[in-house]
């Protein structure tokens, strides 16, 4: 982001990553700045048999590879509700007050006399006339008024902490705690998932999402869907084909129930047939991805990489929960922000809205809802060119099972919390709330600390 972005930032992304990948240690961390969830975590790598992608996993330290491998074709080819939650992360702190521009309160002219968006521009919300979307986020906009889009204007915690690295750990761990080391997704995935299966839990990115560090069960990080392809060692085409097709068929022989070895083998060759026939496809012959959406998707990182989740949950693969960090800029615009935001939010929303569109003309769109969320907002006051770090900001559940509108009301800009940023009023912790009960059917008193403090919007209908 150039000379927009704090060096604090900067800093937290470095360690985030470092850490992130298990086994390298952690670089010095100032004092009280909380070490990243997944700190410690095992890492191994898995080719999957008869499915082949190349996949980091965490947290399967006490499992052999072949084991976890045939946990994830046996998983693929259970039968289940197929429901997924995927979280977008887009770092930086984004500002909502142009994100969902305030233009029909008295004091945002005041508070914002450059960057303010002028009233007659983006797409008003019906609940709240004050607030309009900005015109870069014309696809949210679309969404929202298509009733898939449930927004929340002023989402945060008490006490909020302005640190990009204290505040994105909050959000992770599901918990005001700055020594948890267990994200609040793979809190769920310890609770609900299972041993064997690391694409459970999956961070698109080539690093563990803090999100998604578990406990017990396995998880799993994946840098492209791109290097899908078939372990056969010392076997090339044209005989590797062939054959993988044959031990893929041996699932189909049926055994003499006193051959309980033979009817194991069967089971496995049956799950990797499965799951190598989920596979076939996602790449084109020359190795290139070959997704086949069959909607367009614009350019970009995160458009690439939500095109891939939708090929794979289309695949049939055993997915539950996704991470993916919004790569294409971030948001932290403390200098020339009329220059980077408009860009940076239309890229996202772009490809949120082609990842909707997508799953809707695969049939999929029940299945999945997509969680979108930044550490914190922006302060309202200008500071000339930029804005600087705040507290409460906007979030937003999307799909078209999620209940639609606004929840939580936006709390105006006449009385402002005692540091003069936007006050909260809806705790994300009751939004994760929401999710785990709602949506995955989890209590959440078994994953969010405190659950039974905070109130939960309805968001699933």
């Amino acid at each position: 982001m150039g000379d927009s972005c704090c060096s604090s930032y900067t800093r937290s992304r470095l360690l985030h990553a470092a850490a992130a990948r298990a086994g390298d240690g952690l670089p010095a961390i100032e004092r009280g700045m909380p070490v990243p969830a997944g700190t410690g975590l095992s890492r191994r790598s898995l080719l999957l048999r008869g499915g082949a992608l190349t996949l980091s996993v965490y947290g399967a330290s006490h499992l052999r590879l072949g084991a976890l491998s045939e946990g994830v074709a046996e998983a693929a080819a259970l039968p289940g509700d197929g429901r997924v939650l995927v979280s977008i992360f887009a770092p930086g702190g984004w500002d909502s007050l142009t994100l969902l521009a305030p233009v029909g309160d008295p004091a945002y002219p005041t508070l914002r006399p450059s960057l303010g968006l002028p009233g007659d521009q983006g797409t008003p919300l019906p609940e709240d006339s004050r607030l309009h979307f900005h015109p870069a986020a014309g696809a949210l906009a679309a969404l929202h008024g298509e009733g898939k889009v449930s927004v929340f204007p002023a989402v945060g915690y008490d006490h909020p902490d302005q640190s990009h690295f204290t505040s994105r750990h909050y959000w992770e761990v599901g918990a005001t705690d700055a020594s948890l080391r267990v994200g609040w997704l793979g809190r769920y995935l310890d609770a609900a998932g299972t041993p064997a299966n690391p694409l459970q839990g999956l961070s698109l990115n080539d690093s563990l999402a803090p999100a998604l560090a578990p406990r017990r069960v396995p998880v799993a990080t994946l840098e492209s869907p791109a290097a899908y392809t078939f372990d056969t060692p010392g076997v090339e085409s044209p005989v590797a084909t062939p054959m993988l097709d044959a031990i893929g068929g041996l699932g189909a022989v049926a055994t003499p129930v006193n051959e309980p070895f033979l009817g194991s083998a069967r089971g496995v060759s049956a799950a990797a047939g499965h799951l190598r026939g989920q596979l076939r496809g996602l790449v084109s012959k020359d190795g290139e991805p070959d997704y086949r959406s069959p909607v367009p998707y614009p350019k970009g990182d995160l458009a690439e990489r939500l095109a891939a989740v939708a090929a794979m949950i289309a695949a049939g693969l055993p997915l539950r929960v996704v991470a993916v960090e919004a790569h294409d800029g971030d948001f932290d615009t403390h200098a020339d922000q009329a220059a980077h935001f408009a860009p940076r939010i239309q890229a996202v929303g772009d490809a949120v809205l082609a990842f909707q569109r997508d799953l809707e003309a695969r049939g999929l769109a029940d299945r999945v809802l997509t969680q979108l969320w930044s550490e914190f907002g922006r302060r309202p006051k200008e500071n000339g060119s930029g804005t600087d770090h705040g507290a409460a900001g906007a979030g937003f559940v999307i799909g078209t099972r999620t209940t639609g509108g606004l929840v939580g009301e936006f709390p105006g800009l006449g009385r402002l919390d005692d540091r003069d940023n936007l006050r909260m009023t809806s705790d994300f912790r009751g939004m994760y709330c929401a999710l785990l009960e709602q949506w995955l059917g989890q209590d959440a008193a078994a994953v969010i600390p405190g659950a039974g403090s905070f109130a939960r919007p309805k968001l699933v209908r």
